[in-house]
């Protein structure tokens, strides 16, 4: 695998263990702060602006007592600048007494800023049945 496709590999999986362990600070090193950053979470309407989308982060992380997430890697791809992730992410969250479990095909997409890969695009969209 070429070089630039493992730093984003790398970026990608910084990004889910911060989401795992619920650390919004890991998930700033990796996010774009930048307006134009885009976050759809499964089932919901696009979020605009890294302000507003480390909000809705902090809403899943209160609402949530433990996370683990498996991935399954569908493809990597590099164009310059730009790359994008597609994988199937397998949530398991515990909330409140609830136990709950799903699938989601998401597509990431970061940038290298400054010789760093930073995530511009977040979309997860639900596996139904």
């Amino acid at each position: 695998m070429p070089n630039e496709q493992t730093a984003v590999l790398e970026a990608n999986q910084t990004f889910y263990r911060a989401f795992e362990k619920k650390d919004i600070e890991a998930m700033e090193a990796v996010c774009s702060k930048g307006i134009g950053s885009l976050c759809i979470h499964p089932g919901r309407k696009v979020i605009k602006g890294w302000e507003t989308i480390r909000q809705s982060w902090l809403q899943i992380f209160k609402a949530t007592r433990y996370l683990e997430i498996d991935l399954d890697i569908i493809t990597v791809e590099v164009s310059g600048n730009l790359a994008y992730v597609v994988l199937v992410e397998k949530v398991m969250q515990v909330s409140g007494s609830r136990r709950l479990e799903a699938k989601s095909m998401a597509t990431n997409t970061f940038e290298q800023m400054g010789g760093q890969w930073y995530l511009v695009h977040h979309h997860g969209s639900p596996i139904m049945g």
